[in-house]
């Protein structure tokens, strides 16, 4: 008689936030279990919102067991062992403190925080409880071309790295009349392209890299002063007349300069005025041997270049990441069949269970995400002197 299977492990997750970022993060909870095999299994036991009758509604729709309104409730209760923050920048690091405090783990959506200041802060509090695992959610490590070029790097394939160039464009608010968003507010949101598109790229680049920014230099630009306030808010909180227009306090555009340590350059742009582009995040590696190119508009697709093939030979090559011995594919369909963008965050849910299994701080860690901030900082303070491209060198963490 075949022994019965021992039920795994749970782990509770709480989730603050239940609009786009965590639709995209419950698709990946409710998923990973299902196409892993991981060492405990997810269960989703509540979300969070201001709304009742939205957040029930919210749960029902993605799967969550229960809604509640207050965070701090979340938190307190003894069924969820990891909270993943899916809000506004601004609620970040009252949220992860408390949670890390209270004996949590702690997935926190990008960009860490608003400021340098509330990223240390956080730091320091994951510092503090070594034994809670915090993650930042920079999904697109998390495709698997990109994750297969960061090995392809480290193995040296490209040689000693020379240049990097990266571009994340959208053009959603290309139209002068699109509404007054709280991404569009500094209160919010910290910052505009920079801090939602720009944190991404300048992440990659030092993943791919594998050493951190070391100095930039910048220009940031917004566009669009004014936009019209969506029906009953206003900029200040208060009720809105027709045709009232509030001030957009966040860049629309950032163009950057970085160099790394070792001597590599690298080159930035984050904008969401590219009209016809969607999604593109685009980047080129340029190694002493050889050169990388991804387009996330393109993601199952890695061009290689090999510097040391016959000049008869030379030329990029596509590789199509479809295979079950690329990284994270072995678990999806079979050879040949591609994925998607919701993909990533699959991949994160597994990566961040694994580690909360073992008690090893995966990668990104709150550690990595004040990186970034001090980068992202950096760009601003450079952008800001007297419209001059003024480079900054970023503190040591």
């Amino acid at each position: 008689m075949t022994s019965p299977v021992a039920p795994k492990p749970r782990l509770g997750i709480g989730m603050v936030g239940y609009a786009f970022m965590g639709a995209v993060h419950s698709q990946g909870w409710r998923t990973a279990a299902r196409v892993f095999d991981l060492p405990s299994e997810p269960h989703l036991a509540a979300i969070c919102g201001r709304d009742a009758r939205a957040v029930r509604a919210a749960a029902d729709k993605m799967g969550w067991g229960s809604s509640v309104t207050d965070w701090r409730a979340l938190i307190a209760r003894s069924d969820i062992d990891l909270v993943d923050i899916c809000t506004p920048g601004n609620s970040h690091a009252e949220i992860a403190i408390a949670a890390l405090d209270a004996g949590k783990h702690v997935l926190c959506e990008k960009p860490l925080a608003n400021t340098v200041e509330e990223a240390e802060a956080m730091a320091a509090a994951a510092a503090r409880n070594p034994g809670q695992i915090t993650m930042v959610g920079f999904n697109y490590r998390r495709t698997p071309a990109l994750t297969a070029a960061r090995a392809m790097i480290e193995s040296g394939r490209l040689g000693a790295l020379r240049h990097l160039r990266l571009t994340y464009l959208q053009d959603w608010l290309v139209d002068p009349d699109f509404p007054l968003t709280w991404r569009l507010r500094r209160e919010s949101a910290g910052s505009g392209a920079l801090g939602d598109l720009g944190s991404h790229i300048i992440d990659l680049a030092q993943y791919l890299a594998g050493e951190p920014l070391a100095g930039v230099a910048a220009l940031t630009e917004t566009f669009v002063p004014e936009r019209p306030v969506p029906a009953g808010t206003s900029a200040s909180g208060i009720t809105s007349g027709a045709g009232e227009r509030g001030l957009v306090t966040v860049d629309d555009a950032a163009l950057f300069t970085g160099r790394f340590p070792s001597g590599a350059l690298a080159s930035f742009e984050a904008t969401r005025f590219a009209s016809g582009r969607k999604n593109a995040l685009r980047l080129e590696i340029n190694g002493a041997l050889g050169s990388l190119a991804f387009d996330l508009e393109r993601l199952n697709e890695l061009h290689f270049y090999d510097g040391t093939a016959p000049s008869a030979e030379a030329g990029f090559r596509r590789i199509l990441v479809t295979e079950p011995d690329h990284p994270y594919l072995a678990g999806w369909w079979p050879p040949g069949h591609g994925l998607g963008y919701e993909h990533t965050f699959v991949h994160q849910a597994r990566d961040l269970i694994e580690a909360v299994a073992v008690g090893v701080q995966p990668a990104p860690s709150f550690a990595d995400g004040l990186q970034v901030q001090r980068a992202l900082a950096a760009v601003e303070e450079s952008a800001s002197k007297d419209s001059v491209y003024t480079p900054v060198c970023l503190d040591e963490a």
